[in-house]
Parts: C-alpha cells; sequence; structure tokens
C-alpha cells in the first residue's frame, strides 16, 4: 500500500439526509409494489431500502470516465480504474422511520492491496453508523475493492457465461450450485437497473450503458447492482419466508456478477438457530452470486 492511501484511513464524513417518500414511492415502482407506491409511509422502510439515501452528489465536471465522482475526496485516489461492491456487514436497532431526518457518519477504517491470479485489488472498508432524533438506526460496515481492467481471461470466461446463457436458456430445470429450501426467480432487466440506479443516483455506467459495460469493463452485459441482489433477499426474507418479523443484522460476500439478459434466483435455508437463514443469490447460470446470513429479531 502506498503511502498516499495510508492518509486516507481515519477519514471521516457526516451527511444527513431525510428518508423522503420519493425515493419510496420510486423504488416500490421499481419492484413492483403498487401498495407501498401509493401509501409510501405507511410502515416502516424495508431492510437495505436505506440505500436509497445519503448517496454522493457531485456536479456533472467532477465525475470519472465510470460515471462515479472522482476519487481524492473522501475516498481515497485509488489507481485501479474498476470500482466493486464487495461485502457489507449490517446491524440494525430499529427500522428507518419514513419522513424521519437521519445523520450518516462515515470513516475510512482499513486499506488492503493484494495481488493474486486476477491482477492487482485494493480493498477499502468504510463504518456508517445511521441515527435520528430517537437514538441509533444503524451500523454498517461496507467493503469497496477496486481492480484492475479485466484480463483476457476474465473477458474469455464472461462471454462463455452469456454463450451458455444464450444457447440454452434458463429453465426451471436447470441445476443450482447451491439450492436453498426456499427460492425465488428475478429478472432485472435494463429498465429495473436503470430505475434503481436514478432512485439510488448512481451513475455508475456498467448499470445502464451497454457499450461501456461491454467495452471499457469487459462485461457481457449490465451487471446487476449489489446492493439491488441484497435488498431483493432482504425483501424475499421480510415478505415470504418470515413475514411480519424485523431483520436485526445481515451480512453478505459478492462471490460473481449477475447480469441483466436472463433470470436470476434468490435462495434461503434455515440453520440450527430458528433465527437465523441462510441467504444467497444465484447468477444467470445457477452459480452462487451473492452470498450471505440474515438474523430476525
Amino acid at each position: 500500500m502506498t503511502q498516499d492511501l495510508e492518509q486516507w484511513l481515519g477519514r471521516r464524513q457526516t451527511v444527513t439526509d431525510t428518508v423522503s417518500v420519493v425515493q419510496v414511492r420510486q423504488m416500490a415502482a421499481t419492484l413492483d409494489d403498487a401498495v407501498r407506491m401509493t401509501q409510501p409511509d405507511s410502515a416502516a422502510l424495508p431492510a437495505g431500502w436505506h440505500w436509497l439515501y445519503f448517496n454522493p452528489m457531485e456536479i456533472h465536471s467532477k465525475l470519472g470516465s465510470d460515471g462515479h465522482p472522482l476519487r481524492g475526496d473522501f475516498l481515497p485516489p485509488v489507481e485501479l480504474p474498476r470500482r466493486m461492491w464487495a461485502g457489507s456487514r449490517l446491524k440494525w436497532t430499529r427500522a428507518f422511520s419514513v419522513g424521519s431526518v437521519v445523520e450518516k457518519s462515515s470513516e475510512i477504517i482499513k486499506l488492503t492491496r493484494k495481488s493474486g491470479r486476477s491482477g492487482d485489488m485494493v480493498f477499502v472498508t468504510v463504518s456508517h453508523s445511521y441515527s435520528d432524533v430517537q437514538g441509533p438506526v444503524l451500523t454498517e460496515e461496507h467493503d469497496i475493492v477496486y481492480r484492475g481492467n479485466p484480463s483476457e481471461d476474465e473477458k474469455a470466461a464472461l462471454s462463455e457465461l452469456a454463450a451458455k446463457v444464450a444457447q440454452s436458456g434458463f429453465s426451471a430445470e436447470r441445476s443450482f450450485e447451491r439450492q436453498g429450501e426456499h427460492s425465488k426467480a428475478v429478472h432485472a432487466d435494463p429498465v429495473m437497473l436503470f430505475r434503481y440506479s436514478a432512485a439510488t443516483f448512481n451513475g455508475h455506467r456498467i448499470h445502464y450503458d451497454l457499450d461501456y459495460s461491454r467495452q471499457i469493463e469487459g462485461y457481457p452485459g449490465l451487471v446487476v447492482h449489489g446492493p439491488l441482489i441484497a435488498t431483493l433477499l432482504l425483501g424475499f426474507v421480510e415478505n415470504q419466508i418470515a413475514p411480519g418479523r424485523s431483520i436485526k443484522s445481515f451480512e453478505f460476500r459478492a462471490h460473481r456478477p449477475t447480469f441483466d439478459f436472463s433470470e436470476f434466483h434468490l435462495h434461503a435455508s434455515s440453520t440450527d438457530d430458528k433465527n437465523t437463514l441462510n441467504l444467497w443469490s444465484t447468477n444467470n447460470l445457477g452459480q452462487v452470486g451473492l452470498d450471505g446470513r440474515v438474523t430476525l429479531a
């Protein structure tokens, strides 16, 4: 790790946002939730929907070529071009209230440089704490990974994935790397990805600019947002597996990207602890994409 990056350890920032009904309605529309779209403040904010808020807003001239704000302000000026959401660990004290004013305090707590078969990588971990007038609401650790441009091997593997999906399609008979006791098919098409990007004010071009995603970052299609998949998994628990129960904690790690060109699946299975579920997604070919665990209050 260079001395320049070490200087970013311990850097802090605080932002305040209102849990506005506007984004609640936008997210409800994106996820086809007609009831919540018409009654956005009738219940507490669903788990994971806090990612609609507190997102960096920068003028256009201060954006990088990937659509993200230029680095070197709060986040360190990592020289590697590709940025990905690697995982998170979240613990709720209670749910966010729609309409509340919330303060988010963030601190960079870890910086690690690694090299391996997939090339150089820099991991940045940011700790977030959220509170409103009633006190703490959520604590979260967010892992970001920066990587170099895709190797020829990586491009070939991603092209092979797309070819396999195009050749065979995706049917209920397809085998999964891991099958859950509960499962649900989801198709995050380009419209859903665009609307989620808009609701979160996320300018990262891999989610809506197909030419950029293919030609610059080497992906075979548009990339489904990691936090969108995580939010869908949390909604799967709240709405279908354990309706009426609130979520106490959730941790997940991203292993493989998922794309817009076919269905992917959400999975959940019980554990020895009746309050804990293993929760994961499988990508367009049935391989584990995002792997996690949720604890119910």
